[in-house]
């Protein structure tokens, strides 16, 4: 039996632990820019996992703005919480997040491998018009080479995973709203991945369009 969480992770991000340990689940969440781990809370994402009737622990992270600038976010996060949830034993371990934090989510895939056995992408922050347009004048994820030195903080890390996943046979999945203010790059993104993986209902870059895609992946 997995002994019960501790109330949050050991470590300096600001996390917040849902569950008693008992799952055979874990996923790990990373909050969008400026928002925090309660915020999941006020948009009804627990609610939700309580009504839904799945059995998944959580642990919802705090994007730490300067780790995410510098490039240490997807170490820090295999160190202070990915790898010592492994350690208790979970069946599975996910990761993912929303915005910028679906977007780490990637990038720790990338340095990581074997980090995590899934992603859950909500509305992933696609990185500047550079990186979007240099993937989609190359034809796409499936054709851009992905292949440079790139640095930890190169969001081009995001897309290598993203490649590497769509053709390993283990494709994230990946939700955002049709009005999103990154849809484009939401599109370039759910073109790499098989049908199924992805869902767009109405909605833009929001709480309430992320909750939806929520409600929806726990019906999955």
């Amino acid at each position: 039996m997995i002994p019960p969480l501790p109330p949050a992770c050991s470590g300096t991000l600001n996390t917040l632990t849902i569950g008693n340990g008992h799952a055979d689940t874990l996923l790990v969440l990373l909050a969008g820019a400026c928002d925090r781990p309660q915020d999941f809370v006020s948009a009804g994402f627990i609610d939700a996992l309580h009504a839904s009737a799945r059995d998944i622990d959580l642990i919802l992270v705090e994007s730490d703005l300067a780790a995410v600038c510098d490039g240490s976010l997807p170490a820090r996060l295999e160190a202070e919480v990915l790898a010592p949830a492994r350690s208790r034993g979970y069946r599975r371990v996910l990761s993912g997040g929303i915005s910028i934090g679906a977007l780490t989510a990637l990038m720790h895939a990338d340095t990581f491998p074997a980090g995590s056995d899934g992603l859950v992408l909500l509305a992933p922050y696609p990185g500047d018009r550079t990186v979007t347009g240099e993937i989609a004048a190359a034809g796409g994820v499936g054709a851009w080479a992905g292949d440079g030195d790139y640095a930890a903080n190169d969001e081009r890390r995001g897309w290598r995973a993203l490649k590497r996943l769509g053709a390993d046979g283990q494709p994230p999945w990946l939700g955002y709203g049709s009005a999103d203010r990154f849809a484009s790059g939401h599109a370039l993104m759910a073109a790499a991945l098989p049908p199924g993986a992805t869902c767009v209902p109405p909605g833009g870059h929001d709480w309430p369009t992320w909750l939806a895609l929520w409600q929806h992946w726990l019906k999955q």
